[in-house]
């Protein structure tokens, strides 16, 4: 895939997801109005429960509920409190984006972002208190209702904004899966590791199923310092999000399957502009140095950034103030805008 048959235009940014505050409708302004072409839909977990990635995805969940306990979240038997508050906290920003699409320059595709399998397996408890990951049967049933849920939720975001819906799965812990980090209840073990095509399956089928709902390239986003690439790919991803500014030191290891991935086709969103202030002036060139630094290492033109990248934040911006939010956003596009028309002084 490139960005020539990708549903965003060249020279795209886009943000990861979350964002300061807890008004939906300045939030998703901001993001349509600094990331025009590949606006996403904005999360607010400053809001509390339900706001915040678990609690975001749960709520899309069908035929299942969560609620909240001292430990986070767990399966309920029935929909509480908890879960209608997610539900509601999505109708609310489902709302403003639609405001904020309706108000701006009408985009061509749009964004959203839920919680992949495997991670929302691994955040979520079974009434015992095991993680939903332990027990075949009830991940297998999770599995199946986020791919229903993903696609009602699409659907919605279609007909609220016109625009073709891009969906990005994110999936933080899965490495902590694959290397059997998870700590038991007990908090005296740890669950045994996935293994690899155990993984990569079960996150096909979401893929699948993202893809299905949306006749669009799937992204899958991993913001460890060893994101799994290579399992990420195998898995149907069309397009890999991680933070390129943590590969400055990376082994030789790390950076071949960077090459390896992209080289096979994959578009790579980039986080490269700090998701907060880091309290000195940026340039330009300072932001978009770990991309050019990566494919000249790795032996690629660098117009290949032109035609298979897409900048972001290095991460969320939950934990930046509003100033800096608004400016990461436009810094992404700045370095977008400059990937497809390099400056002489690159």
């Amino acid at each position: 895939m490139t960005v020539e048959n990708a549903p965003w235009p060249a020279a795209a940014a886009t943000g990861i997801g979350s964002l300061p505050g807890t008004d939906p409708g300045e939030a998703n302004r901001v993001v349509v109005g600094e990331l025009p072409d590949l606006p996403h839909l904005a999360e607010l977990p400053a809001r509390g429960v339900g706001a915040d990635m678990i609690g975001r995805t749960a709520g899309l969940l069908v035929d299942l509920a969560v609620e909240v306990v001292p430990s986070g979240y767990r399966v309920a038997t029935r929909p509480g409190r908890d879960h209608r508050r997610a539900v509601d906290l999505m109708r609310f920003d489902l709302d403003a984006f639609q405001d904020a699409v309706e108000r701006g320059a009408k985009p061509s595709a749009v964004k959203v972002q839920l919680t992949g399998p495997w991670t929302l397996s691994s955040l979520v408890e079974l009434p015992r208190g095991h993680r939903v990951l332990t027990d075949a049967g009830a991940l297998r049933e999770f599995t199946e209702s986020l791919s229903e849920g993903l696609a009602a939720h699409v659907a919605e975001v279609s007909k609220r904004t016109g625009a073709n819906v891009v969906v990005q799965l994110d999936e933080p812990m899965l490495p902590a899966v694959l290397n059997g980090l998870l700590p038991t209840p007990s908090k005296l073990g740890t669950v045994p590791p996935v293994a690899e095509p155990e993984a990569r399956e079960l996150l096909g089928t979401v893929v699948e199923a993202a893809r299905r709902a949306t006749g669009q390239p799937v992204i899958v986003h991993c913001c460890a310092d060893k994101p799994p690439l290579r399992l990420l790919r195998k898995a149907g991803a069309d397009a890999l999000a991680f933070d390129v500014t943590l590969l400055r030191k990376a082994s030789a290891q790390v950076l071949d399957e960077v090459g390896e991935t992209w080289d096979d086709g994959a578009v790579l969103f980039l986080g490269l502009v700090p998701s907060t202030d880091p309290g000195r002036p940026l340039t330009l060139k300072s932001v978009a140095d770990p991309a050019l630094d990566l494919v000249d290492q790795l032996g690629f033109p660098r117009t290949l950034l032109a035609e298979r990248a897409v900048p972001t934040p290095t991460c969320g911006l939950s934990g930046a103030d509003h100033a800096w939010a608004r400016r990461a956003m436009a810094l992404s596009r700045d370095v977008a805008k400059a990937f497809l028309e390099p400056p002489d002084s690159w």
